[in-house]
């Protein structure tokens, strides 16, 4: 027997494998109370992803904030006095909670009206400093707002039946606690209007306290589940205690390993516990499967045991590393979170593969002369014939099935092997079908009230998903840089003595900036020319013009060809219909210059030079938001963000956008050199699906050529290597090309599934033929050897595949998507994988063999 110290200490002193396995308990449960949850799929992406860290670099530079959507919805128009009442107080309320950013909240009682005043001059004063008490005031307030292009469909719905209230927040990990404040305070108001919370940051908050419950909800579900398989099966509770206790153990070390660590529970990793307790069973029910055959009055347990033990212990070795190299195979991937969940399973499949060989002998060991008479009792009791239909109780009718399945396996191989190609080739097919697609909000089942509040309000707005399009000057010096650089250097050098000038001129060459106009530059030059030499006035005065005017080009986006570029694209845009509004600095520039003069349409417009498009900036700083103008532009104008309001966050939505923005530069160039670049979340989950999907796919590769290495080395044979693997690549097949049929996105519940089904697939073939060559060997025919296949070994076979597939059903009833897809698809890999190995298998084996084999017969079998 492999390895027989460790398993013969096991059943001559359980106590001490009892006491260590205890020990081990209590200290990972000191560990379980510093769980961190973590639900930003921004952590899908390493820390130092140039995506990542640029999408923070924007946040830092433009001031962005992660938002909470609230919408107020009436069936009517709500330009009435009440609801404005209840938007200005909702507004006021909101203002005063903690985490909520007051300066940057958009509502209509904190934003500005924009108008001309009559003596010319333009006016920035509330919108809705006051609720209107009349109808015509309420109409007022709309007009005025269908005239701001950075309200109108954003703050206002196109229809004028729903005002939103935009809630930028301290840090997204508040969105829960301020959405539920937001909610509690939405309750307080009655009347017509219906209220509506959505947002990413909200989605993703909300769904980690819910997946916390879930944690708390499914994995007990899934054990009781498990137990109930057990006790259909077994019908000896003292004989169950054991894989349950192997169960629990490994998810409460694994869990407890994986907080201590300093990790926290992702949507990945907190799945772990739900996947590692019907896992953990799965080499129990095989030793208690047989320990139950086998075991027969008088017999002594230790001997039973162990003679169990020598048959199974290589299997269950295999399939144990095997499962692991599925699991540990996410660790090539580029996502943190999948890396832990990767590691973390492995690592309990291993453990549970210990746990099984050291306490489940022991258990059985030690049981006692009075349990297992019971248990002998309980077995006689199970294969008696029962009064059902088919004249057996439930267990025969398992065996029953069985043995008509491995008869019909082996006489019909031809058209079972014809059937599975056809099969293989749908899948195949259907695999080209597979989309990449996620969204957050979409983890919600469709009656939740975030899914709700998305589907609403982004029929009422131009969208509540965020894109931001980045644009920055070209690094490095224009033609008319050199030349003004020129110019200034050739007046410069003939100037005496200006130490403090050329000291400076030096400094800036050190910093890979244009060497010399800026703002820093134009004020040593105002203050030399005010305290330096009086005969060198001139000369300062010189080279400030020189200065200024290079300084004024170099100021990107003042350019008014550049404005107008940019308004044509943002137009371009809304004309796609994949972008519901845009916002952007050529609004605010257009609208206070509009302002500025006529006050009509014609005059919505860019200014026509540099100086006329400063001057509107000029005037929007005197608003009462003047910091508003720093979320589209930098400071020093090298920098411009555009702002698209997208109606979906599906990643097929944004990555067209992404596409067709692509394709429109580089058919209409900027007139000015720039480069652009992508940020918000919206496209942060493009890249870390992308990555995801190329992850996935070399870790099942690679994955896949190691288990089939290992088979290879476990049969030491190329045709058996060949054979465990089919189960495997059929089962893979067939789910992945069922979901390219039935068009469910590939998200990243589905793309994990790739190393599930490799890890759990391979554990049928390795016990089917591992046990069917041993059986051949023994009886010398493979004939003999399959119908003695078809008893015990299948019936083991199956009862895993039962109960791995049962105790993940609990997933099913969860109010998240990402667990519902889980369960269903584990349990028809499962299913699948345990079928095929007792389908396939024996078909290809005796069509391998030949004529000289007699193929199963009911009167061979």
């Amino acid at each position: 027997m492999k390895n027989a110290r460790l398993i013969l200490f096991a059943i001559d002193h359980p106590k001490y494998i009892y006491r260590l396995l205890l020990a081990m308990v209590l200290v990972s449960l000191l560990m379980i109370p510093s769980l961190t949850i973590d639900t930003d799929p921004e952590n899908m992406l390493s820390k130092d992803d140039p995506a990542r860290v640029f999408h923070h670099q924007v946040k830092n530079d433009f001031l962005m904030r992660d938002m909470i959507v609230l919408g107020a919805v009436s069936e009517q128009s709500i330009f009435n006095p009440n609801a404005l009442k209840t938007i200005e107080q909702l507004t006021e309320q909101i203002l005063q909670i903690d985490g909520v950013i007051t300066e940057d909240l958009l509502s209509l009682s904190v934003v500005d009206n924009i108008r001309q005043q009559d003596n010319g001059s333009i006016r920035f004063e509330y919108l809705m400093k006051q609720a209107p008490t009349t109808a015509l005031a309420s109409a007022a307030i709309q007009t005025a707002v269908t005239r701001l292009p950075m309200l109108n469909n954003t703050l206002v719905s196109g229809d004028g039946k729903a005002i939103a209230i935009y809630v930028p927040i301290e840090t997204k990990d508040l969105s829960y606690i301020i959405s539920e404040k937001i909610r509690h305070l939405t309750a307080a108001f009655d009347g017509p209007l219906a209220f509506y919370i959505t947002g990413l940051p909200v989605a993703e908050d909300q769904f980690g306290y819910e997946m916390f419950v879930q944690m708390g909800i499914a994995a007990p579900l899934a054990g009781l589940a498990i137990f109930m398989l057990l006790w259909f099966f077994f019908r000896h509770l003292a004989l169950i205690y054991a894989p349950m206790i192997v169960a629990m153990a490994t998810v409460i070390i694994i869990m407890g390993s994986l907080i201590g660590a300093g990790f926290t529970v992702h949507i990945m990793s907190s799945m772990i516990a739900i996947f590692l307790m019907p896992i953990a069973v799965v080499d129990s029910v095989h030793i208690l499967s047989e320990f139950a055959d086998r075991f027969k009055p008088g017999n002594n347990p230790k001997t039973v045991v162990k003679e169990v033990m020598s048959h199974l212990f290589t299997p269950m070795l295999y399939t144990s590393v095997t499962s692991a190299v599925g699991f540990y195979s996410l660790l090539l991937t580029p996502i943190p979170p999948v890396k832990v969940f990767g590691f973390f399973i492995g690592s309990g499949i291993l453990l549970a593969f210990v746990l099984t060989i050291t306490f489940i002998p022991a258990y059985i060991a030690s049981m006692s002369a009075a349990n297992l008479d019971k248990l002998q009792k309980a077995l006689r009791q199970s294969n008696k014939k029962g009064p059902n239909k088919q004249g057996m109780n439930q267990q025969n009718l398992l065996a029953h099935w069985l043995e008509r399945l491995g008869r019909f396996s082996g006489k019909r191989n031809r058209v079972i092997l014809t059937g599975s190609i056809v099969i293989f080739g749908l899948s195949a097919l259907g695999i080209q079908k597979i989309e990449v697609n996620d969204n957050p909000v979409n983890w919600f089942k469709a009656d939740h009230q975030i899914r709700i509040a998305d589907k609403v309000l982004n029929q009422h707005f131009a969208g509540t998903y965020d894109a931001w399009l980045v644009f920055d000057h070209q690094a490095g010096a224009s033609e008319q840089d050199w030349q003004a650089i020129e110019e200034f250097q050739s007046v410069l050098t003939a100037m005496p003595n200006e130490v403090p000038l050329n000291r400076f001129i030096e400094q800036q060459a050190k910093t890979s900036q244009l060497p010399y106009f800026d703002s820093a530059l134009l004020m040593l030059l105002d203050e030399l020319a005010f305290s330096g030499p009086e005969s060198l006035q001139a000369q300062y005065n010189q080279l400030y013009d020189i200065a200024q005017i290079q300084q004024s080009r170099n100021q990107t986006f003042l350019q008014p060809e550049l404005l107008n570029w940019m308004a044509q694209l943002q137009q371009q845009l809304l004309s796609t219909g994949l972008v519901g509004k845009t916002n952007g600095l050529v609004d605010i520039v257009r609208t206070v210059n509009r302002e500025l003069h006529t006050g009509a349409e014609q005059d919505f417009v860019v200014p026509s030079s540099a100086n006329g498009v400063a001057q509107t900036l000029m005037q929007y700083q005197s608003s009462h938001r003047p910091q508003d103008l720093w979320h589209f532009v930098s400071k020093d104008y090298h920098k411009s963000l555009i702002w698209l309001q997208l109606t979906s966050g599906d990643n097929q939505h944004t990555s067209q956008v992404v596409e067709w923005v692509d394709r429109y530069i580089a058919e209409n160039p900027a007139p000015i050199k720039i480069k652009y670049q992508w940020a918000g979340k919206s496209y942060l989950n493009i890249v870390w699906q992308e990555a995801m999907v190329n992850g996935m796919l070399n870790s099942l590769m690679s994955s896949f050529v190691v288990v089939f290495l290992m088979m290879v080395f476990l049969f030491r044979s190329l045709k058996y290597g060949i054979l465990a693997m089919l189960p495997l690549t059929f089962t893979i097949t067939l789910i992945y090309g069922l979901i390219g049929w039935l068009g469910k996105a590939y998200d990243m519940p589905i793309a994990v599934l790739s190393a599930l089904t490799l890890g759990l697939s391979i554990d049928f073939a390795i016990h089917f033929l591992q046990r069917v060559r041993a059986l051949e060997q023994q009886s010398g025919n493979l004939t003999l050897a399959l119908a003695e296949m078809f008893q015990e070994p299948a019936r083991a076979i199956s009862r895993n595949a039962i109960v791995i597939a049962i105790g993940f059903t609990p997933l099913l009833l969860s109010p998240l998507v990402p667990y519902v897809t889980v369960g269903f698809f584990l349990a028809s890999i499962m299913a699948i994988s345990a079928l095929v190995t007792l389908v396939l298998l024996p078909a290809l084996l005796t069509l391998l063999a030949g004529p000289q084999q007699t193929p199963l017969t009911d009167g061979n079998a």
